[in-house]
């Protein structure tokens, strides 16, 4: 009789490398948990189908870090907010930019679509939430309220209410159709992260940094139950379905909670770090997470998770037995939402209310949409995820198979590559009463997957699956990206076979050169000391002039870069001797130091260039006054030099990429200066 395969219950189905840059946000789609959309540092939206390695669709338009990205429920429409302060809304099936909003004066730190309505919520760092009618392109109404950045937005199932959670400790409740707060739910110690509404129930949850959940009752407006003991800050969470438990994607972690009283029914042991967003489908638990460029997925059976009933593991300190729960948990306790079988209009009211603040569309916005595309980058997959709308009524997508699992004997062939070593194993959690230890081939775990599926260091992914029967999955242990070979990268061997070199040899490259880096850094060191020393005098003026006398760019960027976090330090005569080291740092090599000249020569152009013109265009005044000739001659200078400059900007607006985007920007600042 044949032994039956054991599964995994977790395991980490792929990796890749998302963006050229730092992934900096990113979405699952919770209708059919196989979309996912990331943001990038290189100011692009990209889409991706959940265990395939190609990008299906690249949209750009951006000119800053994509801050927050989210779906809608249908998976049409995407929105992403920017670290200007910009949104943008892309239609999936047509493949182009539907709108852009603007109206934000800070970093976009959360979005949500609303249910029915063509609505889009967006909070920000500058603390304000937005409500925006993509149709008419217009801000419906501002809510006011938190006093830091909103971190985090959703809107109930029925449409009529938006949840909102902010570094304040605070979470509010807003009624979309009075345009006022409903309740301020306080009682968070730290930021709050994450608010989730239960899929059918006035419930709602919310997770903070003070390493808390909440559960609040929607009718009483008061809290229901508060889960401690979590591991580390609460980032995401998510109902089941049916709402019978809530899961918390913990630090490598998976935890299953319920809130009458509170408890945890189980916990799975998932190295995925920091996850991100979760989804369910299929009866799994799909957990996305990213690091640097890279964006790693995971699925958990939950078919081999506790979600209800007897607790075999409880971190949470309550001895409380279960009998206490209600004795049919399908019969809920809460009022239920009612959803319209149409699209809400309940926002409309509001929007009538508050007409001031609907923006018309500029011929800005209209520049900016023809400069966003949508590039798709695999047709085939493309089709297959987003039909066209070329029917009376679309064809129901298909229902998408679950992920295989692997089975646990895979693990001692994954052990004999990884060899992990000691300190690796000691790294994770282990459960209440369980044990530490090296695990037999076919054992099955009851918490998860083995220690063997951390990922290694090197983010680098392998573009084809391991020849098997099994399912297609791109392995953890692997030493190349996708589509690369270390080997066309490295100098070609002249000696066929060379020997291997010593440890003396060895270690004589790497000290090669290590002196000449340290008096670099020693003599660089010694500089910013001196720039430091004339900082804490008050005079900011001075200490950029004694580095730029030092006559090196890399202290001039470090002090520029400090300058550039505080406007208010930027007077006049900074930018006569600023002026001239940002047309080197433009020309610089050195990506960073771009970067450094044009933030510096944007917040100039911002805060400088109206009033240059203005003086410059002001008649003579009558009699002598000193101080309008000062004023007049470091303008006049200043002039001078932004002529210089945009010469250059101008030159390398025609550049790809996100320093083209940051010249044209720069350029369209400077064109009142032809």
């Amino acid at each position: 009789m044949a032994t039956p395969v054991v599964t995994k219950t977790a395991w980490k189905l792929q990796e890749i490398v998302a963006h050229a840059s730092n992934v900096s946000s990113l979405v699952l789609g919770k209708a059919s948990g196989r979309l996912l959309a990331t943001g990038g540092d290189d100011c692009r939206v990209n889409l991706w189908s959940i265990s395939k390695p190609n990008c299906i669709m690249s949209l750009t338009g951006h000119t800053s870090p994509v801050e927050s990205v989210r779906l809608n429920t249908p998976e049409e429409l995407i929105v992403a907010g920017s670290q200007s302060g910009s949104i943008r809304v892309w239609d999936l099936e047509a493949a182009k930019i539907l709108r852009t909003l603007m109206g934000h004066k800070a970093n976009i730190c959360s979005l949500d679509f609303h249910p029915y309505g063509e609505f889009v919520a967006s909070g920000s760092q500058d603390t304000n939430i937005k409500l925006w009618d993509i149709r008419r392109k217009g801000c419906v109404f501002r809510y006011r309220g938190h006093t830091q950045a909103v971190r985090c937005l959703r809107f109930s199932p029925d449409g009529k209410w938006l949840a909102s959670a902010a570094d304040d400790h605070t979470v509010k409740l807003w009624d979309l159709t009075a345009g006022k707060m409903m309740s301020e739910f306080p009682g968070h110690t730290g930021p709050v992260n994450v608010v989730e509404f239960h899929p059918n129930e006035y419930l709602l949850a919310s997770g903070s940094s003070d390493r808390t959940i909440r559960f609040w009752d929607l009718e009483k407006f008061q809290v229901v139950s508060c889960i401690e003991g979590e591991p580390g800050p609460v980032r995401s969470v998510l109902f089941n379905p049916d709402g019978c438990c809530l899961y918390s994607g913990c630090q490598d972690s998976l935890r299953v909670y319920g809130w009458e009283p509170e408890r945890c029914f189980d916990v799975v042991l998932v190295s995925w770090g920091k996850v991100a967003d979760l989804a369910v489908c299929n009866d799994q638990l799909i957990g996305v997470a990213f690091s640097q460029s890279n964006v790693s997925s995971y699925v958990v059976d939950l078919t081999r998770v506790t979600r209800t009933g007897t607790v075999a593991q409880d971190p949470v300190q309550d001895s409380r037995p279960l009998a206490q729960q209600p004795a049919h948990p399908s019969a809920p306790l809460r009022r239920i939402y009612e959803r319209p079988g149409t699209a809400c209009s309940k926002p409309q009211r509001v929007k009538q209310n508050s007409e001031s603040e609907r923006r018309s569309p500029s011929s800005e916005d209209d520049r900016d949409e023809r400069e966003s595309r949508a590039e798709i980058q695999n047709a085939e997959e493309y089709n297959e995820i987003f039909q066209p709308k070329n029917s009376i009524s679309r064809t129901p997508p298909r229902r998408s198979e679950p992920f295989p699992a692997p089975p646990e004997d895979d693990m001692v062939s994954a052990k004999e590559v990884a060899k992990p070593s000691p300190t690796m194993d000691s790294q994770f959690p282990v459960p209440n009463g369980g044990q530490r230890g090296q695990p037999r081939a076919g054992s099955p775990l009851s918490s998860g997957p083995h220690q063997l599926e951390v990922p290694p260091r090197p983010p680098a992914v392998t573009p084809t699956p391991a020849p098997k029967a099994e399912p297609a999955i791109i392995p953890a242990t692997r030493n190349e990206p996708i589509g690369l070979k270390a080997s066309d990268f490295l100098p070609a061997v002249k000696i066929p076979q060379q020997a291997e070199l010593v440890d003396e040899d060895a270690m004589s490259q790497i000290r090669k050169g290590h002196d000449t880096m340290c008096v670099v850094l020693t003599s660089r060191h010694k500089n910013l000391d001196t720039v430091r020393a004339v900082w804490t005098t008050g005079d900011i003026k001075t200490s950029v002039d004694s580095a730029v006398a030092i006559n090196d760019l890399s202290v001039v960027v470090d002090l520029l870069n400090i300058v550039n976090q505080k406007a208010s330090l930027w007077k006049l005569d900074l930018c006569t001797t600023v002026l001239p080291q940002i047309e080197k740092l433009l020309q610089s090599k050195y990506e960073s130091y771009v970067q450094t000249g044009c933030t510096s020569l944007k917040l100039i152009l911002q805060r400088f260039l109206p009033l240059i013109t203005d003086i410059l265009a002001a008649p003579p005044s009558v009699g002598v006054d000193i101080s309008r000739e000062e004023r007049l001659h470091k303008c006049r200078l200043c002039y001078k030099q932004l002529k210089s400059i945009s010469g250059l900007v101008k030159s390398k607006s025609g550049l790809s990429g996100r320093h083209g985007s940051a010249f044209r920007e720069l350029h369209l600042l400077m064109a009142s200066l032809d």
